[in-house]
């Protein structure tokens, strides 16, 4: 029997690519083979994104792109439609995409390889949804598309919050958490693949576990004891946690944090606003006082920790009063990294329904203005770090020039943050080594190896 291939594009966040490598495990178990040319493949998978309407608009048209490959490609090629906004428009997407063949969403990608069996032996069914109730199993099969050294690890799937502008829970259903033991032993299967980072990804770290207490109140699952058993894992170097809402960050956690050298100092807190009247519209169960609370217990106990957060402007109904209130904020609190997105109106939301919707040039004015403020924050906490020795994980040869390596520190999560590039020293692709940091840009900090030390601190 021929040996099919198949071609995959993955887009959105980090917890949509583990499902693109558990699908990809999937395919390899059954002896698909991954082809990066769509033009020889006999199916092209596009893993969407449907959050926000930049990211559909680029689920769209990748798949219009990939539509393209059918025309010259193999005779019965399938085009096949998976993810979130699969997922989100359903029936609508069906319609308004004859040239895909196949649409899987949230709670039945798993059965990639079924699906695909089911189309190659003319089975008319073209859609496939369910509830996204699916779990990733213990023994789910995944391909890390990662760098050998690094990798995301999904600890939950759905979520518990309900924020007036938010659609996942509509497309990813309410918090299921995996168990300790489950997430471990994944953990462990990582690391003996050669991984020394993993990212913890899930919708709201902080909820993890709730809906298994819930069920049992002598279940352990916990954030603080999620992360306590991830940093006895043997060979994980570095931990780190992405999408910390404030309201579910404890002194407990912070000390954990504090105490435990694999656990990186970073802190990733999509806070959205500061105004207690927006944060009331934005249903976050968050006060200005209390968030404020919670980030000068952080400082307090970790001076040195990375705080990254993310704003929205021109939510429905913000002021300029809010948005005032907001820079001063950001100004105040000098956060290291921060993200801010222009309110998005979103159908099936509460806010996409919501009255004084904020005109598209405020809301790009607050933006510009916002990220202004923020680069020059950027700028001088990175000076910071100028003079330190600090471990540096070697990503390969810098993007500016070949004659210089890159590499990320413990407080730059990848993709997101910049990189170290090194001047002067050799290292392999993975290895962690000690880097005295001599200057600093915008994004980037430059530095000189002077070590193999893998276990340094600071």
């Amino acid at each position: 029997m021929e040996q099919k291939l198949v071609h995959f594009v993955s887009l959105g966040c980090p917890k949509n690519l583990v499902d693109s490598e558990i699908m990809l495990g999937h395919l390899n178990r059954a002896d698909y083979k991954i082809t990066q040319d769509p033009q020889i493949a006999d199916a092209i998978i596009v893993n969407t994104c449907g959050f926000i309407d930049s990211a559909k608009k680029e689920s769209i048209s990748t798949v219009l792109e990939m539509a393209e490959y059918k025309i010259n490609g193999k005779k019965n090629m399938k085009l096949v439609v998976a993810g979130c906004l699969t997922q989100r428009y359903k029936d609508e997407l069906v319609e308004s995409l004859p040239e895909a063949d196949l649409f899987i969403g949230t709670g039945e990608f798993n059965k990639i390889t079924e699906i695909l069996d089911e189309a190659e032996k003319l089975k008319v069914k073209k859609s496939y949804f369910n509830l996204p109730t699916y779990l990733q199993e213990e023994d789910a099969p995944r391909i890390n598309t990662q760098a050998f050294y690094t990798a995301y690890l999904k600890i939950a799937e759905g979520c518990l919050k309900r924020c007036a502008f938010c659609a996942i829970p509509k497309i990813r259903g309410n918090l299921q958490s995996r168990t300790l033991t489950n997430i471990t032993k994944e953990a462990k299967r990582l690391v003996a693949g050669g991984v020394k980072e993993i990212n913890v990804v899930s919708h709201d770290f902080t909820d993890y576990g709730w809906d298994l207490r819930r069920k049992d109140p002598n279940a352990k699952e916990s954030p603080t004891e999620l992360l306590r058993t991830l940093s006895d894992v043997e060979g994980l170097e570095w931990i780190r946690v992405l999408y910390l809402y404030p309201d579910g960050i404890t002194p407990e956690m912070v000390s954990l944090i504090k105490e435990r050298k694999n656990l990186c100092k970073y802190f990733d807190m999509p806070l959205q606003h500061i105004s207690n009247s927006v944060l009331k519209r934005m249903n976050r169960k968050m006060t200005k006082e209390h968030i404020l609370e919670i980030l000068k217990m952080i400082k307090t106990e970790i001076p040195d920790a990375v705080i990254r957060t993310q704003f929205i402007v021109g939510f429905p109904g913000e002021t300029d009063e809010d948005f005032k209130e907001l820079l001063e904020f950001v100004k105040e609190q000098e956060f290291d990294r921060v993200g801010c997105f222009e309110y998005s109106p979103e159908d099936v939301t509460p806010a996409g329904k919501m009255p004084d919707q904020v005109d598209l040039k405020i809301k790009k004015k607050r933006h510009d203005q916002l990220m202004r403020v923020q680069q020059e924050i950027s700028f001088k906490k990175h000076k910071r770090f100028v003079g330190r020795t600090l471990p540096v994980v070697i990503e390969g040869l810098s993007d500016e020039s070949d004659l210089l390596l890159k590499g990320r520190i413990q407080e730059q999560a990848p993709e997101i943050d910049g990189h170290v590039l090194i001047t002067s020293g050799d290292a392999k692709l993975g290895d962690i080594v000690n880097v005295k940091i001599t200057d600093s840009h915008d994004y980037d900090l430059v530095g000189e190896i002077v070590s193999h030390n893998q276990h340094l601190t600071h």
